[in-house]
């Protein structure tokens, strides 16, 4: 019980002053001048105060408040490092039985550090977290907190404002752990592919290890070097970038005796390949009104260089106009095909025929050019059909179909193939999922026979409009119709030209996301998606290799013709290998070289300032194998909250108000008769 003594006047005590000061003056001067009954006017004057007062005896029931304890369990991944998984849920479950003894105390436990989506930089928060189980306790109800960690904390404050109780570190691991990691020092985001790229790294050891060690360099999953490291010093390094997109720079250092984990005995380093500009050698035969299409197609890709020639003045078209008085630039046909041939990465012959412009000899070239790795495409007119063909020349070695001399004049939609609703230079053309086409017609298509290679689109009669094929190294592509230019100028509402012509190019040009069969594997927060582009009709089962090493399988659905995906929801960060058939794909989960596994020795060092400051302690959880935790016990203050086999938590003065009894002094015939006494006396004093 706690007793008091308030007041609940009758009025205000404006009033009430009022009232008695004047009176209190005249009483007062009565016993000053020594007036008979001066004190007894003093009594009555008081009684009729505390009257007005009305005093109440208060009754107060009241229930001591819990100090609030936090344990803080740290859940990252370098605690699955070794035993220390173990050893935290041992001192989890005994900091509770002991707590539990206590009535004063409530505990809360926050598991915390276990990688996340939102989480782009996987470091050990232990003090945000505490922050949030401490966020609706007042300061002085707050008993200590008690974190259960290795003791690689990422988030230490300088100082703690407002926390007033012990902060405990139980640290989990050996004394005297061995670790070696390796990590960039230098590596920029993007590369020229093809070109060498500059970086650094360094390999570092526990307590000033020194020596050398070898590494391993590695590039998309493939072995390309191996380098004997300074440990401690920086080192350089010349990568090839292979790729355009995204490439993945892998280092790895052997693991060493004693070593406790080999998770950071990588380091990778992500990079987008940049390919330089694209060179395109466009060829048109003469003037005529799908010319500009592909020409200004080209020109507005930024990287494209092109060069564009037209034949206006072929050999036979001679009028004996002096050469110097021609606006005309002489076609450099031994320049071109002879001597820099390799140089362009695509040529393409649009609406060109053979008119001994180019010596027959120069056709034997190009098709050279493409059995070693070129790109050919042939944007097919009338002329294809003609007697001047090119199909006629050695070229058609490296042709995919060879004209049966036909030209159909008729009205025709374009449209896509079974198989070129899964090639990804038609596949989802825009208007190309309706029947007919939302896209206008053509009006001229040339006859072909002998197909080879794959026909993703067909025109009129369903007779293949559009073909793509391989040819030793290279690739040829091959439109047969020179109704193109339809689309680009609106026609009955134009059509996909720009997606279409530029998707053609660049698949000759063998850009990756183009590919047929391709499979590629992406982290995204804590989720690796994986997305399988391929000809077939199923995609059947990624195989996937964590970065522990273990093995799991991820099913692959349809998506949209031609492509299957799939998405994998982990905990664990590191680089994942992918395959599915024959083909392999890399993909880092969780922020690249995360600060989690920067350093993975057990360490007490980083906690300690923070805990002696607070009057709390930093002891390791185990010693020489057996889990050898501290006694609780309750203090008042924090000045000493530890000793050698004990931890103090602060306990809380704060209680909580259950009822209120209240007992008015000078309510009802008591206080009637009191006041009538006082004033009787009074009066009686006066007759005297």
């Amino acid at each position: 019980m706690n007793w008091s003594i308030g007041f609940e006047p009758l009025l205000s005590w404006t009033w009430l002053a009022a009232i008695i000061a004047p009176l209190a003056l005249l009483a007062l001067a009565g016993v000053a001048l020594g007036q008979r009954g001066g004190l007894v006017r003093v009594g009555a004057l008081a009684a009729l105060a505390l009257a007005l007062a009305n005093p109440v005896l208060l009754d107060e029931e009241r229930e001591p408040l819990k100090s609030v304890v936090a344990v803080v369990v740290d859940r990252s991944q370098s605690q699955d490092i070794g035993s220390r998984t173990a050893e935290t849920d041992a001192a989890l479950a005994a900091i509770q039985e002991r707590l539990g003894r206590f009535n004063q105390f409530e505990l809360r436990v926050v598991e915390t550090g276990k990688a996340s989506a939102a989480d782009d930089r996987a470091e050990t928060r232990l003090f945000g977290a505490l922050d949030g189980a401490f966020r609706d306790v007042p300061p002085s109800r707050i008993g200590g907190a008690i974190m259960i960690t290795d003791g690689q904390v990422h988030d230490v404050p300088a100082s703690m404002p407002g926390f007033s109780a012990p902060l405990h570190a139980l640290i989990t691991g050996e004394e005297d752990e061995r670790d070696r990691r390796i990590r960039f020092e230098n590596a920029p985001r993007f590369g020229l592919v093809g070109k060498p790229l500059a970086m650094t790294y360094r390999v570092t050891g526990t307590a000033g290890e020194t020596g050398t060690v070898e590494v391993s360099i590695r590039v998309n999953g493939d072995l390309v070097a191996t380098d004997q490291a300074a440990i401690g010093t920086e080192m350089p390094l010349d990568v090839t970038i292979p790729n355009a997109g995204r490439n993945i720079i892998e280092l790895a250092i052997p693991r060493a005796e004693g070593e406790i984990t080999d998770t950071n005995n990588r380091a990778i380093a992500m990079v987008d390949g940049i390919r330089e500009n694209l060179r395109v050698l466009l060829v048109s035969g003469e003037p005529h009104a799908g010319e500009r299409t592909w020409r200004n197609l080209l020109k507005s890709d930024a990287s494209v260089d092109l060069v564009h020639f037209t034949i206006l003045r072929p050999p036979e078209k001679q009028d004996g106009t002096p050469i110097n008085e021609l606006s005309l630039i002489a076609f450099p046909t031994r320049e071109l095909f002879v001597e820099k041939i390799n140089d362009f990465d695509l040529i393409i012959f649009d609406r060109y025929q053979h008119r001994d412009v180019l010596p027959i000899l120069y056709y034997d070239y190009i098709a050279e050019y493409v059995e070693q790795g070129g790109a050919l495409l042939i944007a097919a007119g009338p002329e294809y059909a003609g007697e001047q063909s090119i199909a006629r020349t050695p070229l058609m070695a490296a042709l995919p179909a060879l004209p049966t001399g036909d030209v159909l004049e008729k009205a025709f939609y374009p449209r896509l193939t079974d198989t070129g609703r899964k090639h990804p230079v038609t596949r989802g053309l825009e208007g190309s999922a309706q029947e007919p086409p939302r896209w206008s017609r053509w009006f001229r298509q040339i006859g072909i026979g002998e197909v080879e290679g794959e026909t993703v689109m067909k025109g009129a009669d369903d007779m293949p409009l559009l073909l793509l094929d391989r040819k030793g190294e290279g690739r040829v592509g091959m439109l047969l119709s020179d109704q193109g230019w339809l689309w680009a100028r609106g026609f009955e509402g134009g059509g996909p030209h720009v997606a279409l012509y530029r998707r053609l190019a660049h698949w000759l040009m063998k850009e990756p996301e183009l590919e047929e069969e391709r499979l590629t594997a992406e982290g995204q927060g804590m989720t690796l998606n994986v997305r399988r582009q391929t000809m077939a009709d199923e995609a059947g089962q990624a195989q996937i290799i964590t970065p522990s090493g273990a093995t799991r399988t991820l099913p692959l659905t349809q998506t949209e013709p031609g492509i299957f995906a799939g998405a994998m929801e982990t905990d664990e960060i590191g680089l994942y290998q992918v395959a599915n058939g024959d083909l392999t794909a890399l993909a880092h989960v969780g922020p690249v070289n995360a600060p989690e596994f920067a350093d993975t020795v057990s360490t007490g060092e980083i906690l300690r300032p923070l805990a002696e400051a607070t009057g709390g302690s930093v002891r390791r959880v185990a010693a020489d194998g057996r889990i050898e935790l501290p006694g609780i016990v309750p203090v008042r203050g924090t000045t000493n909250a530890s000793g050698r086999d004990w931890l103090g938590l602060k306990t809380t003065n704060e209680s909580v108000l259950k009822s209120v009894n209240r007992v008015p002094l000078f309510a009802g015939f008591f206080g009637l008769c009191l006041l009538l006494l006082a004033l009787g006396g009074m009066w009686w004093r006066e007759g005297r």
